[in-house]
């Protein structure tokens, strides 16, 4: 796959950086638009002479000539004026690419504390559409520089030559649009604000809708949902008007201010026509010129505006603007002392103040599969998470005599495999989906959790694809596709989360089989409100609601804890009763 090749950027977060990194392309424009704007005014200046040549009924020759070289001269400017775009153009891809990628190194290198704190539909409207009116804004202020400030000036040198007085007296009204639009940009930052805000709302209420269309399907709540959602649209529609509507609909007001000078042009002009001081092609150039100038101090006056709104957007992506630091890729992990030993292990979710888990001890060989079980909300879940060091915890995770605080990200993921409760599959293939972009062979591990008939019937096979979120296959197939992505690597550590909850007894009781047999050197984290296999495993942690720990084995806790004893007992009866059912 090609890389993306981005230049390092010092300081991101200023704006003019962006500039100093793209110096050549820079260099370019700069070259490429004075001469570009300079020489427009050649245009109008060689319209007047070939006016003046038919009007002084010249030799076809001489007219010719001045005919020749005026399209000479036109064809040069747009020659100039394509590479001017070309560059400009290549200048904001480049920044638009460079800052949508720091953008996401910044969103993907965020602790996990952190992403929980962030609003989805906000990332995706800063790194997507704040780009884009940004960059938009960076683009049109480079392009403006040239195609208003050097072209402006050229026009008015080239006016002055012409008549001084005159070209004082039509400009007059110019520098009136260009206040009246430095005056409205306070009200275009607020309103663009809000726009900005409330797209971001938009965004995460139509991420959620999506992301729950089945919930609110099956309830019945799709038309109440339809109805906040035209609200929040309708309000973002408003809120669009005001943003948009002095910037865009005061265009023709600056347009219409910025011409009232032709009125003298028209006048004073035309006096020296009659009197013979300006001739018919002199007066041509005069008045195009002239109204060139108007047309471009109008846009002036709107692009004052647009850079403005542009600014809400720098302002909102700027604190996701860092350089992305490479992680340590390399892998030293310590081999003596015990695979997994924690110690009066308490974890509190961050922006939070009760302990979910409180004084858990427990020491694991590899080889060894821990069973974690209790009743709902006891904080089986949250002891899977916090073994793998991806939230701060207090007491001590040790993975062979070293804290896993102490260990690198990049460590921790080639040491910690994990599977939750949900199997988050790709809208892609069977082998994409477990080796995550890696070549390695997955007919073992498909063996390990009993896929092999499945795949069989799959006419693709490794190739089928799940679809989206893996809806082309069943609940079962569904979680034994993603317990054989955790198992793929053989990690130190394997932590499964209720991994057989789609999938039957019979199928449960082979892949635990196989997990002790082929996982030798591996210490698997079990957690299941399930005690049908627990018999199975080496250890116990039985955890209680009110915090209180029981550890031992299937048989000892049998014995020694009620609580156990009695889950077990009824998930026994229960099952006795399904089969039952089956039989008869």
């Amino acid at each position: 796959m090609a890389k993306l090749k981005i230049n390092p950027i010092a300081e991101p977060n200023k704006i003019i950086n962006y500039w100093k990194r793209e110096r050549l392309v820079v260099f370019y424009i700069v070259v490429f638009g004075i001469v570009f704007n300079s020489a427009t005014v050649l245009g109008p200046i060689y319209q007047g002479k070939l006016i003046d040549a038919i009007a002084k009924e010249n030799s076809l020759n001489a007219v010719l000539k001045v005919a020749l070289t005026f399209i000479a001269f036109i064809t040069m400017i747009q020659v100039m004026r394509y590479f001017k775009r070309f560059y400009i153009r290549r200048f904001a891809n480049s920044t638009s690419a460079t800052m949508r990628l720091m953008i996401y190194n910044n969103i993907m290198s965020k602790t996990i504390s952190e992403l929980d704190n962030e609003n989805m539909g906000n990332l995706m409207t800063r790194a997507i559409s704040d780009v884009e009116l940004c960059v938009e804004g960076m683009r049109k202020f480079t392009t403006e520089i040239f195609d208003t400030g050097v072209l402006m000036l050229s026009y008015i040198v080239s006016m002055l030559f012409y008549d001084v007085k005159l070209t004082l007296l039509a400009c007059i009204f110019i520098p009136v649009a260009m206040i009246i639009a430095e005056k409205l940009k306070g009200v275009i930052y607020k309103y663009s604000i809000d726009f900005r805000s409330k797209s971001s709302e938009v965004a995460e209420f139509t991420y959620e809708s999506i992301d729950n269309a089945m919930l609110y399907r099956v309830n019945g709540l799709e038309g109440k949902n339809r109805i906040s959602y035209e609200a929040h649209l309708k309000d973002l529609q408003t809120k669009a008007i005001k943003a948009n509507i002095l910037e865009n609909s005061m265009q023709p007001i600056y347009n219409v201010i910025a011409m009232l000078g032709v009125v003298m042009v028209i006048y004073i002009g035309g006096s020296k026509v009659i009197s013979g001081a300006f001739t018919i092609g002199a007066f041509s150039t005069y008045i195009t010129m002239f109204t060139a100038l108007a047309v471009k101090a109008s846009k002036a006056a709107k692009l004052f505006n647009s850079v403005q709104k542009s600014q809400v957007s720098w302002q909102r992506i700027k604190p996701y603007l860092t350089e992305y630091q490479s992680k340590d890729t390399q892998v030293n992990l310590p081999v003596e002392g015990s695979a997994l030993s924690v110690s009066n292990l308490q974890f509190i979710y961050p922006g939070t103040s009760t302990a979910i888990i409180d004084n858990i001890s427990f020491e694991a060989n590899k080889g060894e599969i821990i069973g974690i079980t209790g009743p709902i909300a006891c904080g089986k879940t949250t002891l899977g998470i916090s073994l793998l060091g991806l939230y701060p915890y207090l007491g001590s995770i040790k993975i062979h005599n070293k804290e896993l605080c102490q260990y690198t990200e990049y460590e921790r993921s080639k040491m910690i495999s994990y599977l939750g409760h949900n199997p988050q599959l790709l809208s892609d293939t069977i082998f994409s989906n477990i080796t995550l972009g890696s070549s390695k062979d997955i007919s073992e591990v498909l063996s390990d959790v009993c896929f092999e008939k499945d795949m069989k019937a799959m006419p693709q096979g490794q190739d089928t694809l799940v679809g989206n979120s893996g809806i082309s296959l069943s609940g079962g197939q569904q979680a034994r596709i993603a317990l054989a992505r955790t198992l793929l690597n053989k990690s130190k550590i394997i932590i499964l989360d209720d991994p057989f909850s789609a999938v039957d007894m019979k199928t449960e009781e082979a892949i635990i089989n196989n997990l002790k047999l082929n996982y030798k050197d591996s210490v698997i984290i079990l957690i299941s409100h399930r005690l049908s296999i627990f018999s199975r495993v080496d250890q116990i942690i039985l955890m209680k609601e009110d915090k209180a720990v029981e550890y031992g084995t299937h048989e000892e806790l049998l014995k020694n804890s009620t609580l156990y004893a009695t889950i077990y007992s009824l998930q026994q009866g229960q099952e006795e009763e399904s089969n039952e059912k089956q039989l008869s």
